[in-house]
């Protein structure tokens, strides 16, 4: 079973992803609010993947992914934001995200893009 760490600073969106991903048969195994408790919570948790909004507080998804990416450079980073323009995603994956699912998002993208890393 695949573990997953939920970023993102809307509490709603991350109850309404660990729907999804339990539904799916992954593990979620931690909830993280920005970049900075994303990278703490990293190290303690060790997910296989993680999904990580671009706009957050603190440190954003960006650059969190780069810090990720120092700490473990397989680590597959799923960007799940509102920020759906081509530039935002060029940046996401350039940075060393896996995928990028545009938010609102609907359930069946949200499962392909999760289930592609099996």
């Amino acid at each position: 079973m695949k573990r997953v760490m939920i970023v993102d600073d809307s509490s709603f969106l991350r109850l309404s992803l660990k729907r999804i991903l339990i539904a799916e048969g992954f593990e979620v195994v931690v909830e993280a609010v920005d970049g900075l408790d994303a990278i703490e919570k990293y190290e303690e948790y060790n997910p296989d993947i993680v999904s990580m909004d671009i706009t957050m507080p603190s440190l954003n998804g960006i650059d969190a992914i780069k810090e990720l990416k120092k700490i473990d450079n397989n680590v597959n980073i799923i960007v799940i934001s509102s920020l759906g323009q081509e530039s935002q995603v060029k940046k996401a994956f350039l940075a060393g995200a896996t995928n990028f699912v545009v938010k609102p998002f609907q359930e069946s993208f949200v499962k392909e893009a999760f289930n592609k890393i099996l």
